[in-house]
């Protein structure tokens, strides 16, 4: 395949449809004869669908969804690892060689999911900034999730915007990197991005995706998402995995998971813990969607990117608009959009 397509980096809030309009590209590709079949491959880019039988609450693709599509970066770690979380550096390794072992076999690689720390970086490269301070940060770690949260959103609301709630060790980072030098970690970021070598060596390549609805839209598609974990079965996998004491400090953290954990651990009713979900995760979407809107307004990404809103538009038509892009189908500009939100 020496005129290889673009990837397509598919991004968007909770509950916004990236895994199936990754699987529907990847199955578009193949149905036109772009790439063989089973060549194509998703890489997740989600920072707890790394971890093994935390199923329903990181919304992973179901076995159906999989089937004729490979999946890398899922099932890759058990929950109570000791290595913690899946960092930056480690996925953005793992991500690069990925895309090398599906465009081996001449496939296409998707990347899809929603830590955007993991996107910038696919993008932009990795920002290393100041050595730790393991004083501060042992100060930091003893301060209660919800304040810590609020320092990074009252500090740095881009970073936040970035950072899921329930990461603590990244939100520790940020505000670590605040404290020590007085300056936000997104504003060393950007810093980075002005200065820096150019981004990761596959960033001109890649054509951002970004799924944007308006937040009422948004918001009903996270309650019925949640109102499905809970009848899929998210409490019995959350007290299964607790119970078998496999949820380790970070996995246990994840949306949903932390909720039902609080609700069995402390007593309140299921109830409350679901509506604690709803919250959090529409406050959650909320960041996201400042920060998409953010990058895809960026110099690096302008130039290259599709913006649809999953209201408005197919899970096919969509497919069909960004394999057209990709494999460069189309002639005309390269920005579009089905549906401005």
């Amino acid at each position: 395949m020496p005129d290889r397509p673009l990837i397509p980096v598919i991004a968007g809030p909770t509950a916004s449809g990236k895994t199936a309009l990754a699987v529907a590209c990847a199955k578009v590709a193949q149905q036109r004869g772009l790439v063989a079949a089973g060549a194509a491959g998703v890489v997740s880019a989600d920072a707890f669908q790394v971890y093994r039988g935390l199923d329903i609450a990181t919304g992973k693709p179901t076995p159906v969804e999989r089937q004729g599509v490979e999946h890398f970066l899922i099932d890759i770690l058990e929950p109570d690892d000791a290595g913690g979380a899946f960092s930056v550096a480690r996925w953005l390794e793992r991500a690069t060689q990925a895309v090398a072992q599906i465009e081996g076999r001449d496939g296409w690689p998707i990347v899809a999911g929603g830590t955007h720390l993991y996107i910038k970086a696919l993008f932009d490269g990795l920002f290393e900034g100041p050595a730790a301070d393991e004083a501060l940060r042992a100060q930091l770690s003893a301060m209660p999730a919800d304040l810590l949260r609020a320092e990074l959103e009252r500090v740095d609301p881009i970073a936040a915007g970035r950072i899921h709630p329930a990461d603590k060790r990244r939100t520790i980072r940020a505000v670590e990197v605040y404290r020590l030098t007085g300056r936000p970690i997104s504003e060393h970021q950007a810093q980075w991005d002005a200065s820096g070598p150019g981004g990761h060596p596959l960033a001109d390549r890649l054509l951002l995706v970004t799924l944007l609805s308006d937040t009422p839209s948004t918001n009903h598609r996270i309650n019925a998402r949640v109102r499905a974990m809970v009848e899929a079965g998210l409490v019995e996998e959350t007290r299964g995995l607790h119970e078998a004491g496999r949820l380790g400090p970070q996995a246990s953290q994840a949306l949903g998971t932390k909720q039902i954990l609080e609700h069995l651990d402390s007593g309140f009713s299921l109830e409350d813990a679901v509506e604690r979900i709803k919250i959090e995760t529409r406050r959650f979407a909320k960041n996201q969607r400042t920060w998409l809107r953010r990058l895809a307004a960026t110099p690096r990404t302008q130039p290259m990117s599709l913006r649809f809103d999953p209201q408005s538009a197919t899970v096919h038509d969509m497919a069909q608009a960004i394999v057209r892009q990709c494999f460069r189908l189309d002639s005309g500009p390269t920005t579009n959009s089905l549906s401005t939100p």
